[in-house]
């Protein structure tokens, strides 16, 4: 398949290219902004393979992507592009609301007019998967979980920036029928995750001898999937499910914060003691809870298992294991995206 990975530069999106290309009958068009969520970095086991082309474009600037789809000829898009991280949404709205849900227009618009263009089998085959998140369906209680019939109840910009994505997907499928699926997925975890989100910024707080910050008293829980699973799922689904269904995806794995980063300064304390002989917990400091902070999520992933024969892979400890392995094995790739360098790799590595 020829497929087109928007965000491709990303944590998940560099994860999933290159699970892609192991298959050697597909090609990757890569289109990203290269925001401060973008590493071509990840991608560099790949940039030489004859099969895989890479884009810097802004899905906001519909006539570049328009010219680089219509150029390309993808079978699939696998629209991943998303500003995606809650702090970041409650400093600057605007921006997820123009990435997630005006990108998102964008690429529907050019999407659904090449479409409409296709005939025959490229017609038939032609898929567009959107790939969401859990956050869309607000919080729970002590129990229940999130499937793909819960009702949407988003709580920050940007979880509702990727509902109001979500509603346009399904609108563009029921409206223009467009050949849409739609996944929504639990807090992703694994290597090359910038140092923004909870399991990397502890690992690089243990490491440099500074507090480890985790908002309220730590009790919130969310359920986490090893990066490499998430991006199994979601090749399942474009290969195997019917046009228009929704999956939610999980690995069935909840724990709080303040388990996460213990689990982190345990394996820690094992794997590189802390030179000054104290437990890397020492370094846990509690700090103000973000505003409309969502207490509990959790994923029922059974209609991605009974119905398409998905299984995470990998239980939690042995991936948090393979996590902190990797970050301490890449030292020289914290110190570069934590000084700013990683952004410079784009214009040394492709001019």
């Amino acid at each position: 398949m020829k497929i087109l990975v928007t965000g491709g530069a990303g944590f998940i999106g560099s994860t999933l290219i290159k699970s892609l290309l192991k298959n050697q009958s597909h090609s990757i068009l890569n289109l990203d902004a290269l925001t401060y969520a973008g590493s071509l970095s990840a991608l560099a086991d790949v940039k030489n393979d004859p099969r895989y082309q890479f884009a810097q474009i802004d899905i906001c600037d519909q006539p570049s992507v328009a010219k680089a789809l219509y150029d390309f000829k993808p079978d699939w898009i696998l629209h991943l592009a998303a500003e995606s991280h809650v702090d970041r949404s409650i400093e600057n709205p605007k921006a997820f609301l123009q990435t997630n849900v005006i990108g998102t227009f964008n690429m529907l618009e050019v999407a659904r007019r090449y479409y409409e263009d296709l005939s025959g089998a490229a017609k038939h085959a032609f898929r567009f998967l959107h790939v969401s998140t859990d956050e869309v369906y607000g919080s729970l209680g002590k129990d229940g979980l999130f499937s793909e019939t819960s009702a949407y109840d988003p709580h920050s910009p940007y979880s509702a920036s990727k509902a109001g994505s979500d509603h346009l997907v399904r609108a563009w499928a029921t409206t223009y029928g467009l050949p849409v699926l739609v996944t929504n997925c639990s807090n992703n975890y694994g290597p090359y995750q910038l140092p923004d989100k909870l399991i990397p910024l502890a690992i690089l707080k243990a490491l440099t001898g500074e507090p480890i910050p985790i908002y309220g008293n730590g009790d919130n829980v969310r359920d986490w999937i090893f990066v490499s699973d998430h991006v199994d799922a979601l090749q399942t689904v474009i290969t195997k499910s019917n046009i228009g269904e929704t999956y939610t995806i999980g690995a069935n794995n909840e724990k709080t914060n303040l388990d996460i980063v213990n689990c982190i300064c345990i394996l820690m304390d094992e794997i590189k003691p802390n030179p000054n002989g104290a437990p890397y917990s020492d370094q846990i400091q509690f700090v103000t809870d973000r505003p409309g902070h969502d207490k509990r999520y959790a994923i029922d992933a059974n209609k991605l298992k009974n119905e398409l024969g998905w299984e995470p892979s990998l239980q939690f400890e042995e991936g948090l294991a393979k996590t902190i392995a990797w970050y301490l094995e890449n030292q020289e790739w914290m110190d570069n995206i934590t000084s700013g360098d990683y952004q410079n790799y784009y214009k040394e590595q492709y001019g």
